[in-house]
């Protein structure tokens, strides 16, 4: 029954070990810098989302969806992943380039955005000082295999490893660029409107605080910590030096987020689903 249900994955998993951490509030900005290069994907999102209106809005909905299929049981997870793909099944957008219309859930799509996504919350995680062994960073993309299931990819056309998410990038490399929307885009992230206090529901239980150079210094990490070839596209050098300061930024943004009281740091669905964890191990 749902209330000793763990979900896709569990406490033994690696997927909770990564999502533990708070610092993935990085790993998410990064994603999206990211996800902007690929110009097919940038005009599904301009030409189907209100993000601009709405972005606190569609940060809560993702943060929300994100930590159902982590931490909800299963029926939850499953159920998220059936409203994702309903809604996805109506969106139509234009290609910038070649005039065509194509669907938002074509499997091309839907794979970028999940390799960039769990690629920046495991690199993220592990950059920030996570102790993760190679054999672990594996484990997370093929346990992830099971999220990409839920957005109506095959697993088994989703890269399991990482040497399979680097040849990934290699080969959808040619496929990216600059184009107008993702600079806009980028600048957007950068430097959203921010009200005083930004602070998610309870349910996701994360609390951005007040201060705007607060969520301009996250964002510089999160730009800083794009593979080299990304940082080019945005116009910068990619050079080592930028990788090493965004480590480091990154490494004092977790020690600081580790002081943070568990409670503050932890959503309804997250403690839920440990004591479920719990009561299953005293059973």
């Amino acid at each position: 029954m749902d209330t000793d249900d763990l979900g896709l994955f569990g406490p033994g998993s690696v997927t909770w070990k990564v999502h533990e951490e708070p610092i993935l509030i990085v790993a998410g900005l990064r994603s999206l810098y990211l996800q902007a290069l690929h110009p097919r994907a940038m005009a599904g999102v301009a030409q189907n989302s209100n993000y601009r209106s709405d972005a606190w809005g569609r940060l809560v909905r993702t943060a929300t969806y994100v930590g159902t299929t982590i931490y909800g049981t299963t029926a939850e997870a499953q159920a998220a992943g059936r409203r994702v793909r309903a809604r996805h099944a109506r969106m139509r957008a234009t290609d910038p380039f070649t005039g065509e219309e194509f669907r938002v859930d074509e499997p091309k799509l839907l794979r970028w955005v999940h390799v960039t996504e769990v690629e920046s919350f495991v690199s993220t995680a592990r950059r920030a000082g996570l102790a993760l062994t190679d054999d672990e960073v594996d484990g997370y993309y093929t346990e992830q295999r099971r999220s990409a299931a839920l957005v109506g990819l095959d697993p088994d056309d989703v890269p399991g490893t990482a040497a399979e998410v680097a040849d990934y990038y290699r080969d959808v490399r040619p496929q990216l660029r600059m184009t107008r929307e993702a600079a806009e885009t980028a600048l957007f992230l950068t430097a959203p409107p921010i009200p005083w206090k930004v602070s998610l529901p309870a349910r996701v239980g994360l609390n951005l605080g007040p201060p705007r150079w607060a969520y301009l210094g996250i964002a510089a990490t999160a730009l800083g910590m794009l593979p080299p070839w990304a940082l080019r596209l945005y116009g910068g050098l990619g050079l080592p030096t930028t990788a090493l300061s965004a480590d480091l930024s990154a490494r004092a943004l977790r020690l600081a987020l580790a002081a943070v009281p568990r409670r503050y740091r932890e959503g309804p669905l997250q403690q839920a689903a440990k004591e479920r964890a719990a009561r299953l191990t005293a059973a």
